[in-house]
């Protein structure tokens, strides 16, 4: 076996190129906490250049020898050059700007360069248990940060503040459901992968990033994180024992979740979508929900547009939605193009006493945006690259969860486009691979060791275990 000092030597460039991909990870994590220092704005697009950049640089600079590692990166670089080709042959079918195929592209896959990214570096156990630390430190920092704005800075009080419980991701218009959604994906990574950590301690953890989205008034996020719950409880029909397991837990958490929103105040807000007047084939929502794929095929003039939408952009995804628009001054002059479909929709939205009740009736959401914009080609070739995932990365229960989260989450409104939470989603489950293919490659380490002292005479020390370094 290696030692870090000899694999490092042979290995130039391979500790600049995994300090790099914090570095990547921390461009879409942290961008909006460094607007507080007065850094302009534009810092919250500089992950689409830094992203690709290192992903560009490990192609070129990493050694890996694993096989297995090898043949997982070659499945996404065809499953992800598929999609782009998709882009592109859909931006030339309607005239949409060269620019809007790249950041359409950027937007849905930017998480899977981040993820093969991180299964593509050759890791020892000790730089991965320094990467493991660094995301677990950045998820701990992110729910440290709501609760100082619940509880110290109070801004859930201000006026026009309601929904500023954002944690690291300040100003955001949706900061609150990406913070939430970040930290109830982390306790559930922390319960589970945490063993060395007593279990009445990753409970409390568990609780506090729940506590974390009830503070930010994300319920959306556990209706999605049930959902999920509930898909992958389908994927376990055929084996009988999990199954009863996983529907045992359904049944007590939604009972628990009835009592609350029944009973607690704080649950009061669940109440909004208990309306059954507003459901149904004539309900507002369900009209609301499926204006999108009502107005959009008024748009199309060839048999090709089923196919391959109306243009990368050109609908409503997050590109088409609002970024065409927010960064006109930036992207126009790079040649971007808007279509009035994308218009109609949000015409719709305006119209609808529903309009800005929830994002739950938003017919702007990632699913409707991949159709709009590339058509059932899109959908496919998407579709194709999380096949990839889910197959060959996705070895147990959570890191399974955690794509159902996501593709839940893709009915809801465009978080599945937005970088904090898709790229730190990605480098979780990338991480949990990463730790078996380490553990398979390096069995013997003595990095694998836990240490159960029970005296910790220093807050670094404390810090250290609870990040897992110790």
């Amino acid at each position: 076996m290696d030692s870090d000092a000899e694999f490092s030597k042979r290995h130039k460039g391979y500790i600049q190129l995994s300090e790099l991909t914090l570095i990547a990870f921390s461009s879409t994590f942290f961008s909006r906490v460094l607007t507080l220092f007065k850094i302009p704005s534009i810092i919250n697009l500089a992950h689409l250049g830094i992203i690709p950049f290192v992903f560009g640089l490990a192609i070129l600079k990493s050694r890996v020898k694993d096989r297995k590692q090898i043949k997982i990166f070659e499945e996404f670089l065809i499953a992800l050059f598929i999609f782009l080709i998709v882009n592109f042959a859909s931006a030339l079918l309607n005239d949409a700007g060269i620019i809007n195929a790249v950041v359409n592209f950027l937007f849905f896959c930017e998480h899977f360069l981040t993820l093969a990214l991180i299964i593509y570096l050759p890791l020892t156990p000790e730089k991965f248990k320094f990467f493991r630390a660094f995301i677990i430190g950045s998820s701990f920092t992110n729910t440290i940060f709501a609760y100082t704005q619940h509880y110290v800075l109070r801004l859930h009080l201000r006026k026009g503040l309601e929904d500023n419980i954002k944690g690291v991701f300040i100003g955001g218009g949706a900061g609150h459901v990406v913070g939430a959604s970040v930290a109830l994906t982390f306790g559930i990574y922390y319960f589970a992968n945490a063993k060395q950590i007593p279990i009445w301690i990753r409970v409390v953890i568990v609780l506090a990033t729940f506590w974390h989205m009830n503070m930010a008034d994300a319920k959306q996020v556990l209706l999605v994180f049930l959902v999920a719950g509930v898909l992958l409880l389908i994927t376990k029909l055929n084996n009988i024992v999990d199954a009863i397991k996983y529907l045992g837990g359904a049944v007590f958490l939604g009972f628990a979740l009835y009592w609350a929103i029944q009973n607690v105040p704080a649950f009061e807000a669940f109440n909004t979508w208990a309306r059954p007047e507003i459901y149904g084939p004539e309900g507002e929502a369900t009209l609301l929900k499926t204006a999108t794929f009502r107005l959009v095929p008024n748009y199309y003039t060839t048999p090709l547009h089923p196919f391959l939408g109306v243009g990368p952009g050109h609908t409503v995804g997050r590109l088409g939605g609002w970024m065409l628009r927010e960064y006109e001054s930036i992207l126009s002059p790079l040649g971007s193009t808007i279509h009035p479909a994308s218009i109609a929709v949000w015409t719709a939205v305006g119209e609808s006493w529903l309009g800005d009740q929830s994002s739950m009736f938003s017919p702007l959401f990632g699913w409707a945006g991949i159709w709009g914009d590339l058509g059932l080609l899109g959908l496919f070739s998407f579709l194709g690259i999380w096949a990839v995932v889910w197959f060959r990365l996705c070895f147990d229960d959570v890191s399974r969860f955690f794509v159902l989260t996501v593709l839940v989450f893709g009915l809801i409104f465009t978080q599945m486009e937005e970088p904090g939470y898709m790229n730190y989603v990605a480098s979780l489950i990338a991480l949990r691979w990463q730790e078996k293919n380490v553990k398979r490659l390096y069995p013997d380490a003595p990095q694998w060791q836990v240490s159960h002292r029970k005296h910790r005479k220093s807050i670094k020390a404390w810090i250290k275990y609870f990040l897992l370094l110790d």
